[in-house]
């Protein structure tokens, strides 16, 4: 009986978000990769001097104070964009400050907010720190100037030094830099540059995500995917090889397909979206995850006041999509599957039955023959199994690191059509 009650209360708390995704979209200009909902002020413009920024403001803490708190207090913050380093300090500590009066935050909660460099000062970082900002995501993209222009960036090579001097400054517990390959004309000589100098400027952590050309992006009308400029797909491989043979040497985990971690500093709040963890959001276009149901905000800063109005006049309860159980297995396999630990296997098992585990193998095994997929035991050790032998009720199943990782969307689609 005693074991029954304990395992409906770790059901029930596994629907609690214990995370809070915060949209800041406003930025300096448009990046010609960037289709993320984001609304462009200038390169004056700050949360100071803008009335635009300081409207959108008061209207996500009005949503934040709407919405029904579970009780639970949260474990991680991320204030995304954007860039929400464009906020006054006070604008960030007032939305700090309703997120902890509202749903409360744990002794030890880690809040991250993501910066461009060039967009803060050293008395913006110590009042981000004050407010209790403890983890920094740098928005670095490229060391070289020429790369930087191609993307839109509004910052230089020199910007990115002088950011990481502030962030040493205040002793930052947690800094990450984030690069971008496959960029038009870059070659493997400037990845291999951009990786080294990310490397000595010491941050825990760094994430590399491969160039996705999207159709309503500058560069979606000025490029056609996997031709030139841009890298072949062979060269776009190399670069994803080399990141993980230099970042690992240089002693940071490959924790997930795109991010490096020093030990102990991988981003918890990520890994709560890996992990298919519930989870809240709020701003424009940002999404929520909550007792089962989905549901994304509009993108648009007219649309998104009008939203949060209705919200307000219907108490903080809005419907979203219900997960249906095939979502939440191909959900689950699709994030799980980023990670280096992959999945555990008798939690798949406890979750969707034997006969779903069956059909996962049986879509697997060619990429298991291949050295792409692994099965690992309960004290890590690698399994060897037969085409006729079943997965194990214990251990992980994993994608291989760097060649699974590598080919994961073949992987993952031909998995995701055995299973629909």
């Amino acid at each position: 009986m005693v074991n029954s009650l304990q395992n409906a209360e770790k059901v029930i708390n596994s629907l609690i978000p214990s995370s809070a995704y915060i949209h800041i979209p406003f930025c300096r200009r448009r990046c010609y990769y960037c289709d993320f909902p984001v609304s462009v002020v200038g390169d004056q413009a700050t949360g100071s001097t803008s009335g635009t920024i300081e409207q959108y403001v008061e209207v996500l803490c009005q949503e934040i104070a709407t919405t029904p708190s579970s009780g639970h207090s949260l474990e991680t913050v991320f204030l995304g964009g954007g860039t929400p380093s464009l906020l006054s300090v006070e604008q960030l500590g007032r939305i700090l400050e309703i997120i902890d009066q509202h749903f409360g935050v744990t002794a030890g909660v880690e809040i991250s907010m993501e910066m461009d460099p060039g967009t803060f000062s050293l008395e913006q970082l110590k009042g981000y720190q004050a407010a209790g900002v403890n983890r920094i995501s740098l928005g670095v993209q490229a060391f070289q100037d020429e790369l930087l222009r191609v993307c839109g960036r509004s910052h230089n090579a020199n910007d990115i030094f002088a950011a990481v001097d502030l962030l040493c400054k205040v002793e930052v517990p947690d800094f990450s830099v984030d690069l971008i390959s496959g960029l038009p004309n870059q070659t493997l000589e400037q990845w291999q540059e951009s990786l080294e100098a990310s490397v000595h400027l010491a941050p825990t952590h760094i994430s590399c995500y491969d160039l996705i050309v999207e159709p309503v992006t500058a560069f979606g009308r000025q490029y056609a995917p996997g031709a030139k400029p841009l890298p072949t797909d062979d060269t776009a491989a190399q670069m994803y090889r080399l990141a993980q043979q230099i970042l690992s040497h240089a002693g940071y985990e490959h924790y997930e397909i795109s991010n490096y971690a020093l030990p102990g500093h991988q981003c918890r709040h990520n890994r709560v979206y890996w992990e298919n963890r519930p989870y809240y959001g709020f701003g424009m276009g940002a999404a929520s995850y909550v007792q089962g149901h989905r549901f994304t905000r509009p993108r648009t800063r007219r649309e998104y006041y009008a939203w949060v109005q209705q919200l307000i006049e219907a108490g903080g309860i809005l419907d979203g999509s219900r997960t249906s159980q095939t979502d939440v297995l191909l959900e689950t396999l699709m994030l799980g599957l980023r990670l280096a630990e992959g999945l555990t296997l008798s939690t798949l098992t406890q979750q969707f039955g034997e006969k779903t585990l069956e059909q996962i193998w049986a879509a697997l095994q060619p990429y298991y023959r291949n050295a792409w997929v692994e099965v690992v035991g309960a004290n890590g050790e690698m399994i060897e199994l037969q085409n006729t032998q079943k997965l194990p009720n214990s251990g992980q199943l994993r994608l291989s690191d760097p060649e699974g990782f590598l080919f994961s969307n073949i992987v993952l689609a031909d998995l995701f059509s055995h299973l629909e």
